[in-house]
């Protein structure tokens, strides 16, 4: 029978117990954010034609801002079919049965244990119990509960699960991140795509242009009105179009792969149709510097990194405190099957265990020391991935400014070209000039008419790395993980 004073003993070495774990303090520092220089505004905002937020960019479907339903299709696959999403996903869970396994840590874990043991020792030996079996055999039975529970009373596993759960946002962060990466590389290429089509028809009108000037010329020469060389000129016109005509082809077979890998499916199994319409340079809500920080997954994830490499310094600096394990085990233990399980074969034991590590040749302080080099270098990867945001967002902003302003001149340059090419084609067909006059206007006019879409692919393409340089549609997820 249990002494009552002993069990009352037992009763107040708990309370206290649980009395310290309440009143500990996690050793190791707080997290704070580490400071930052932030500008009051991006140094290319003035003169910035400033848009609301749509309801596209607060849902998060940032492509929703160019108005192509197909567009929104390709994305919705690659949201539920891309691999690459797919292994970042998996990383997240696995962070996820991380801090769940962590949080584990923090309650008494439970063992029941039940088993038969078969011994035989010699007639010679100490062990006189086995040698008055008439066999030397002896059976025993045991089976056993056990109760263990390692008191966190320095934080050393609070710090370690602070350090997961920041590790488990930094992984949801980073597959957000790759997330917008993949979907500005699938609109990227959906837009140049389209641009290609208008391009394949731009060459297609010309091929046929240029097909009835070859026509108009050869009957010209016929009738002894232009010579062999005006014949020549026409057909070398020609046949360096349809030449850029076929190039085309194999671009836009490469960008449809690539859309195609991007969805996750095998680039035979996709087909994106030829649309006469390129999707119009949408407005983009500009957002200040300083919620740049909130906005970009990838900066967010930088900074998690930092809060895990500062809770690491916690955990590192618990190896100088004593480790305390509360035990509590009981049973039974027979050498009959019978009678095993009866009140005379019980046993039991529980007490506290102290541990603690005397001397070490420097291997706390070393890893100590490591702990707060990890956390310098990844504030300096976090205060790093902030520098690069700013300088991305600063130049998207620069180069749609600069393509904005090339585009009106352009505009103006295709204008006067295509005037210019009306003017003398009416005039070689009233015969007042000849036709390498003719051929150097269509080339001219071409050649402008090329360079406008090809700026027009490029304001695209600009647009959809600032919205991503901005951190998309995305917004920060609380986190999920309940506390303990």
């Amino acid at each position: 029978m249990i002494d009552p004073v002993s069990l009352r003993g037992s009763r107040l070495l708990s309370l206290a117990l649980c009395s310290i774990m309440l009143s500990a303090c996690a050793i190791g520092p707080d997290y704070q954010r580490p400071p930052l220089s932030t500008p009051a505004q991006f140094k290319q905002a003035e003169g910035w034609r400033q848009a609301s937020p749509s309801d596209a960019l607060a849902r998060g479907a940032w492509w929703e801002l160019y108005g192509d339903p197909q567009l929104n299709g390709l994305v919705q696959r690659l949201n539920t079919s891309n691999q690459t999403v797919a292994q970042y996903e998996a990383q997240y869970r696995q962070a996820q049965a991380l801090v769940r396994s962590t949080r584990g840590a923090l309650f008494p874990t439970v063992d029941l244990s039940a088993g038969k043991t078969r011994a035989s020792q010699g007639t010679g030996s100490s062990g006189s119990s086995l040698s008055q079996s008439g066999s030397g055999i002896r059976n025993t039975y045991n089976t056993q509960l056990g109760v263990s529970w390692e008191a966190d009373i320095w934080g050393k596993l609070r710090r370690g699960l602070e350090a997961d759960r920041a590790s488990a946002q930094a992984s949801l962060a980073d597959l957000a991140a790759m997330r917008l990466s993949l979907q500005s590389e699938l609109v990227q290429n959906y837009l140049q795509l389209r641009v290609i089509d208008e391009q394949k028809r731009l060459l297609e009108s010309t091929v046929d242009t240029y097909q009835r000037s070859l026509n108009l010329t050869q009957n010209q020469y016929r009738a002894g009105i232009s010579g062999r060389d005006a014949v020549f000129q026409a057909q070398t016109q020609l046949k360096s179009t349809q030449a850029d005509l076929i190039d085309l082809i194999w671009q836009r077979a490469q960008l449809e792969n690539a859309i195609a890998v991007l969805v996750g499916v095998a680039p035979s199994e996709l087909s994106v149709a030829p649309s006469t319409e390129i999707p119009a340079l949408p407005e983009i809500p500009l957002a200040v510097p300083s919620q740049l920080l909130e906005r970009r997954p990838d900066i967010a994830s930088a900074e998690r990194s930092v809060m895990a490499a500062n809770a690491e310094i916690g955990v590192a600096k618990t190896a100088y405190f004593p480790d305390l394990t509360l035990s509590l085990a009981g049973g039974y233990s027979s050498s009959s099957f019978s009678n095993w399980v009866s009140l005379p074969n019980r046993f039991w034991s529980v007490g506290p265990q102290l541990a603690m590590t005397l001397f070490d040749g420097g291997q706390r302080a070393a890893e100590v020391d490591r702990s707060e080099a990890a956390y310098d270098q990844t504030v300096a990867q976090y205060r790093q991935t902030v520098l690069d945001g700013f300088r991305e967002v600063e130049d998207y902003m620069s180069q749609l400014k600069v393509y904005g302003d090339e585009a009106q001149v352009r505009d103006e340059a295709l204008q006067a070209a295509r005037e210019s090419l009306r003017l003398t084609s009416n005039q070689y067909k009233a015969g007042l000039i000849g036709y390498l006059d003719v051929v150097n206007v269509q080339a001219t006019a071409l050649s402008n008419e090329r360079s406008v879409l090809t700026l027009l692919q490029s304001r695209l393409v600009a647009s959809v790395q600032l919205i991503a340089a901005l951190g998309g549609g995305w917004q920060p997820q609380p986190d999920s993980t309940p506390d303990p």
